[in-house]
């Protein structure tokens, strides 16, 4: 199980609407800023946007963030029509695995970056856009904990923006924020990456 404690997320300098919200369930101002407790009661608490930023306070688990990441904006994969993208996503996951290089992982996303350029140059691709955005970030970003919460959004917003020409569409974003939560809970509670 992955575990956290307030003063972890306090150095970081958490927005004061998030941390009032995971100070107040932990008990107020008299909690134990040391103690250790679940990351996901964060997720009970506050919810997806504030445990992914919670994240950037444990680097130790940037592999498993990344992962995280990667598989995120898996879930949009269908929308990304450049292989640049997907190429991205691929490296992201060897370099998670230590199988990649820092170098490897910088070129795949300044491709991925070029493809979302070009992907954002025409309008009828938004949502590839997004994800080929999100799969850049992901593959990318020095901190692997900020790649997981771009690429968790960008999933989410990707997902919502393919359905958004019907009335499904906040469907697919409540259904997409609903399959990142299960995941990262599996995650979280095992301490390690699950299929």
């Amino acid at each position: 199980m992955i575990t956290i404690t307030l003063q972890k997320i306090r150095d970081a300098s958490p927005c004061t609407d998030g941390w009032k919200n995971v100070l107040e369930s932990k008990g107020g101002k008299s909690a134990d800023m040391g103690a250790e407790f679940p990351l996901s009661d964060v997720l009970e608490s506050n919810g997806l946007d504030d445990t992914l930023w919670c994240m950037r306070c444990m680097p130790e688990h940037d592999r498993l963030w990344r992962k995280y990441a990667v598989w995120c904006a898996r879930q949009v994969q269908h929308l990304m029509t450049d292989q640049r993208s997907i190429v991205a996503l691929d490296v992201a996951w060897r370099h998670s695995d230590g199988l990649a290089t820092d170098e490897e992982l910088g070129a795949a996303r300044d491709a991925a970056g070029y493809a979302a350029m070009d992907a954002a140059m025409d309008a009828a691709r938004d949502a590839a856009w997004g994800a080929a955005r999100g799969a850049a970030r992901a593959a990318a970003m020095d901190a692997a904990r900020d790649a997981a919460m771009d690429a968790a959004r960008g999933a989410a917003r990707a997902a919502a923006m393919d359905a958004a020409r019907d009335a499904a569409g906040y469907a697919a974003m409540d259904a997409a924020r609903d399959a990142q939560k299960t995941k990262l809970l599996h995650i979280l509670a095992a301490g390690e990456w699950v299929e």
